[in-house]
């Protein structure tokens, strides 16, 4: 609240003196760790008074930094998860066994910030419970609880099946499975929104319109309400995915057009510091039945030197942060480590701006939290969640964030590696979830999050014509750090 009353304080004497705040320079006071007041008037100080006079973002650098340039300014960039060094691939039952482990008690983390999470039985207990007369019921469920009428119950979503009262989920948590029922439309609506093996908690009481259990109430870890981060200095980070270099499909003029725009004298392109590639560089070698047949290039190793020489054409000035898709080289099960090389100089490896990431990685640019993720899991969750397509992939995005977890269902179109710590789960919430994979540019905000799929660099191929899907290749996202805010720059000219 002293916040907003000293910005408020800024903005009328501004105005009193004539000027305007410009948008941008508005949010980026708000991000500054210092007198919003005293530093509007330094400026209006330092500046002559003029018939729609304008406050920049360049004016509160001068002020900050009168001695350096925009080019001068730091820039930093750190990489908060990669889970390329912890790739330890377990075996068999034993090695699912400890994924979903590792998911329940991580989620379990999440879930324990919520206050209902004081409430929350073992399976094992309710079911006992449910299995007592009436009365008996509701004197164990005091003393588990301390109220009558309601228990709660926290796991992983086992099953989903449309009954004639509602429909019938299953849960599991350590001590055992529990079947239960929505009748109510709110509960039937947001339990045919979960996805399959994700955490959900639920809140229920007993028989009501149904035998056994009912749902009173659904919760899913979900993220919260939160103010992003954003830089104290004008950087732009540009988003794309999903190249496909090797592919009759690639796009290879409109690419090269973007690349000859990022080394443009633009004053736009000169606040861009970072380039986040979200996977799928090459179409690679025998990823679907005759590819062959879509391809120039049948070498992967020629694909991956082709998309080398085009990413060494990006300005050395811009980090490039580049993370594996279900394209290319590597493993495909879920956590990909980074795409491997033969040799430091191996292809991107050579690149002195480039930095190779696993899928998915969590990195910090400039204080704003991006979580990279190229976006397999969107197929599943689309095909099993009412109401959402291709066309929408932000939405399907949404319940990733929901979910808090990246691939929540097991056994779909989405391999997962049997992995002994569940790399998935989204322990801390984004500033920016950057996604591809389904070549549909789509951009919202959740909650906080500006959720960005990035679209792609390849037209539409004969399986997305059978699929009913069309993508919006060509276009590259650019996002304000210093505000958040996105734009959509189209290469298709």
């Amino acid at each position: 609240m002293a916040l907003q009353n000293e910005v408020f304080s800024a903005l009328s004497y501004a105005t009193s003196k004539g000027f305007q705040i410009h948008p941008d320079a508005f949010a980026m006071l708000k991000a500054l760790d210092v007198d919003v007041l005293q530093t509007v008037k330094e400026i209006i100080k330092s500046k002559k008074p003029s018939k729609n006079a304008v406050i920049f973002m360049d004016d509160i650098k001068n002020l900050l930094s009168p001695d350096k340039d925009e080019g001068s300014i730091e820039q930093t960039c750190s990489i908060l998860m990669d889970p390329t060094p912890n790739v330890t691939t377990g075996e068999g039952v034993e090695g699912y066994a400890a994924l979903f482990r590792s998911r329940f008690e991580k989620s379990m983390r999440i879930l324990s910030q919520r206050p209902d999470s004081k409430r929350i039985s073992k399976i094992a207990a309710v079911k006992q419970t449910s299995r007592a007369s009436s009365s008996r019921f509701e004197r164990v469920e005091k003393r588990l609880n301390g109220d009558v009428g309601s228990t709660i119950v926290a796991g992983l979503l086992m099953s989903r099946r449309t009954r004639k009262n509602g429909i019938e989920i299953a849960v599991d948590d350590y001590t055992g499975i529990l079947t239960v029922t929505a009748v109510t439309g709110d509960a039937k609506k947001k339990v045919a929104a979960l996805a399959l093996d994700q955490m959900v908690m639920l809140e229920l009481e007993n028989g009501k319109g149904a035998p056994g259990l009912t749902i009173k109430s659904v919760m899913t870890p979900d993220i919260p309400d939160h103010l992003p981060n954003r830089s104290k200095s004008r950087a732009y980070a540009v988003l794309i995915s999903d190249l496909h270099v090797g592919s009759k499909y690639f796009m290879e003029r409109e690419f090269l057009r973007f690349l000859d725009w990022l080394s443009s004298d633009d004053d736009l392109v000169r606040g861009i510091k970072f380039l986040c590639v979200g996977g799928d560089l090459i179409d690679g070698i025998g990823i679907f039945p005759n590819q062959d047949k879509e391809l120039l290039e049948m070498d992967v190793g020629k694909q991956m030197s082709h998309a080398a020489r085009l990413l060494a054409r990006v300005p050395k000035d811009i980090k490039v942060l580049v993370i594996p898709g279900n394209h290319d080289l590597g493993r495909r099960a879920l956590p990909q480590p980074a795409i491997p090389g033969e040799n430091p100089k191996d292809h991107l490896y050579g690149l002195e701006n480039c930095t190779m990431l696993g899928n998915p990685a969590y990195v910090d640019l400039n204080g704003v939290k991006l979580l990279m993720f190229h976006g397999q899991s969107l197929d599943d969750v689309i095909a099993t969640s009412p109401g959402l397509s291709y066309h929408k992939p932000a939405e399907a995005m949404k319940v990733l964030l929901k979910a808090r977890h990246l691939a929540p269902t097991y056994g779909e179109r989405t391999p997962i590696a049997p992995e002994q710590e569940d790399m998935m789960v989204i322990m801390d919430v984004p500033d920016i979830l950057h996604s591809g994979h389904v070549h549909v540019t789509d951009v919202q905000s959740y909650r906080g999050t500006l959720v960005v799929n990035s679209g792609a660099w390849q037209s539409q191929t004969r399986y997305q014509q059978t699929m009913g899907i069309t993508p919006s290749p060509g276009l590259a996202i650019l996002v304000n750090l210093a505000t958040l805010q996105p734009s959509i720059q189209n290469f298709n000219l």
